[in-house]
């Protein structure tokens, strides 16, 4: 295989700006996928991606396109429609789309043949689908460093939003070569000259400002800065990736501006892992891309981080299916079926070489993820215990973000696990309980708190709330705080405030995009915005504001453990970390809700909210009522009084000698604020 030929990008947006809509074109346009095999968002492979609408997963593919191949007039078979039900709006833009394609066949055509050397060369296209939802950057992070070059992605009706911002960033520091394309220009409320422009200002202020110390590390492919492409004026390509409008044009622009891998096969081999998943017969499954040397079915293969050594039992490529290949060569993205059954022994960001010819050191990797959420999973049945933890083992393997460790409480044995977010942690325990078949009884998040005690040396981190000590022992606590980034129109600007003045934070500035859309830069404790700050902020602004955030520094933080009593035991899955000054609200609202959500006992049952031993809040569930004295036609009340305070007196022994059933509905409606 010629490696000039050979193209790694990936698409990097905001969610639900059509990244995986545009893949869906790329694989029927080189005919990657057959078309009775074609659905929408084929690379969102998971049942609980096509529920959501989203993509969760970062997906590989390869596309093979020839460069001689005439363009398509329409991509999507879809909007083939008859003679007698036309649409007069979708025909103009169809043949907009067959008129643009005669005016840039040429060109580009002739711009492609430096790039590859011949114009009917077939092109090697690996694409790395991402995600979008700022709780899945890092499996942003771990697709750009397989790649040369990203696809910027915006959407038409709603401009840059966070996430374009937080991508590109991650892109640039990678020294990718990006492309800018505007999406869903078919859309009657597309504003795609504003649009352009807010691409335009943002990317040439990029340009403007001098890279940082991030060129002195050590590029993985070699990389060379290289400033974004684009195509006419503005530089920015415009695309429908529903009807296929522009589509081609960008696909070639990807092999023309793209620059083909760096590397040598003649080297010694380093692969970098960038993800991988487990197969019950293959073992551990690799998903690299080949930076040096080659590999084949056969080979000794020696992980360098964790200095195991295993045999490659089959190499291959993705198509997106797994197909076997004979050798990986450098440059190229595909598995390495490793035969490893142990998963933590293949870590992601670590890099393979051959055991005998080893290379003389491993590539950079990754940094490793730091969680901002810790959740305890407990099996509801302690038999299912060490099933659990085969399957978080399975699980992090495709998940690199997410992190456990046994612990034991009074729920019996478990796992504490971090997330970076809620949607990370629902997306965890809802695979558990699909893949896995696992009912869990999950603990109320908890941050990461610093903490210092009185009369005892050094700081100590704390993730749960039964790790608190009484009080009077601790002489100060310390809380991670965050750097907000609001993207929204101006005309919520004053909601956006109003919102963030309740977070207790700090004011940074204002930044305009353009006279319409504004940027909004705030500091505020981490707990404030994790949980339910982000679906607040769509709920003030209608859907069209978004939010990005990064990690700053510990700071002081008046905090205090809040215990739920619910008849009179502490139930440990309810006690969270707080900050001192809104305990009572927090916990009358916690009452409230378990009051909601507990089904009815045959005793009453009160439910209390407490810090150290002061109650601050309390709820009662009425007992269930049998009527004793129903079945009584007649006769002296002192029967009917006989038989009630026979009931009183039984429904105060099993009140004292009773105990609450808490079913897992119960947890999961709390976890949900």
């Amino acid at each position: 295989m010629n490696q000039n030929n050979i193209r790694n990008f990936c698409i990097i947006s905001h969610i639900d700006h059509g990244k995986s809509t545009l893949a869906d074109r790329f694989l029927e346009l080189t005919q990657t996928v057959e078309k009775r095999k074609m659905k929408e968002q084929f690379l969102d492979q998971m049942e609980l991606e096509r529920e959501k609408g989203i993509t969760i997963k970062l997906q590989p593919v390869r596309m093979e396109y020839m460069l001689k191949n005439p363009k398509s007039e329409i991509i999507n078979p879809k909007q083939i429609q008859s003679p007698n039900n036309q649409n007069p709006k979708q025909n103009v833009i169809l043949n907009g789309a067959k008129r643009s394609e005669e005016s840039h066949t040429q060109k580009v055509a002739a711009d492609t043949r430096s790039f590859t050397g011949a114009q009917d060369d077939k092109c090697i296209l690996n694409l790395i689908d991402t995600p979008g939802h700022v709780d899945f950057t890092y499996e942003v992070s771990r697709s750009l460093q397989a790649v040369e070059g990203a696809i910027l992605l915006v959407d038409a009706t709603k401009g840059i939003q966070a996430q374009t911002l937080a991508n590109l960033h991650l892109a640039i520091e990678q020294n990718l070569v990006i492309i800018p394309a505007i999406n869903k220009i078919d859309l009657e409320n597309a504003r795609v000259e504003e649009v352009e422009r807010e691409v335009v200002e943002l990317l040439s202020g990029l340009k403007q400002t001098p890279p940082p110390a991030r060129l002195a590390r050590e590029s993985v492919a070699g990389r060379q800065p290289s400033p974004y492409q684009g195509e006419g004026e503005g530089g920015v390509f415009k695309i429908s990736a529903k009807t296929g409008e522009g589509v081609e044009e960008l696909l070639r622009a990807v092999i023309e501006k793209i620059p083909p891998p760096a590397g040598e096969s003649d080297k010694p081999l380093r692969a970098l892992i960038f993800d991988s998943v487990y197969d019950s017969y293959k073992g551990v499954l690799a998903y690299v891309r080949i930076i040096d040397g080659e590999i084949k079915k056969g080979d000794q293969i020696l992980l360098m981080s964790s200095g195991s050594k295993s045999e490659a039992i089959e190499t291959g490529i993705f198509k997106p299916n797994l197909i076997p290949a004979q050798k990986l060569s450098a440059g190229e993205i595909g598995y390495i079926a490793t035969g490893l059954k142990n998963v933590g022994l293949c870590r992601v960001g670590d890099t393979i070489t051959l055991a005998n010819k080893k290379a003389e050191k491993p590539l950079p990797g990754y940094k490793e993820p730091k969680p901002m959420l810790f959740a305890s999973f407990y099996p509801t049945n302690e038999k299912d215990f060490d099933f659990l933890k085969d399957a978080l083992g399975k699980l992090k393997l495709n998940d690199a973000a997410l992190v456990f460790e046994p612990e034991s409480s009074a729920l019996g044995r478990g796992f504490k696990c971090g997330f970076l977010g809620m949607l990370h942690l629902e997306i965890v325990s809802e695979r558990l309980r699909r893949e896995f078949n696992l009912n869990l009884v999950i603990t109320t998040p908890s941050l990461t708190y610093k903490l210092i005690k009185k009369h005892v040396d050094g700081e100590k981190l704390i993730y749960s709330a039964h790790q608190m000590p009484e009080p009077h022992l601790i002489e100060k606590m310390e809380e991670l705080w965050v750097k907000i980034e609001i993207v929204s129109p101006s005309q919520y600007l004053g909601k956006v405030m109003q919102l963030l003045e309740g977070l207790g934070g700090i004011y940074k500035e204002t930044k305009y995009l353009t006279a319409e859309r504004l940027i909004v830069e705030y500091e505020a404790p981490l707990r404030e915005i994790i949980v339910d700050f982000y679906d607040n902020l769509k709920s003030a602004t209608s859907g069209y504001a978004s939010m990005s955030y990064e990690i700053l520094d510990w700071r002081p933080a008046d905090l205090a453990c809040l215990d739920i009593l619910i008849a009179g035991e502490k139930e440990e899955a309810f006690s969270k970390i707080v900050s001192r000054a809104r305990a009572q609200g927090e916990g009358r609202a916690m009452v409230e809700k378990l009051k909601e959500n507990i089904p009815p006992q045959m005793f009453a049952v009160s439910l209390q909210a407490a810090i150290g031993g002061k109650i601050i809040a309390r709820e009662n569930i009425r007992a269930m009522k049998k009527d004793v004295i129903g079945h009584l036609y007649g006769g002296d009340y002192s029967r009917k009084k006989k038989l009630l305070d026979k009931q009183k007196r039984g429904k105060k022994k099993m009140k004292t000698l009773g105990r609450v059933n808490i079913p897992q509905e119960v947890f999961l409606s709390v976890l949900k604020k």
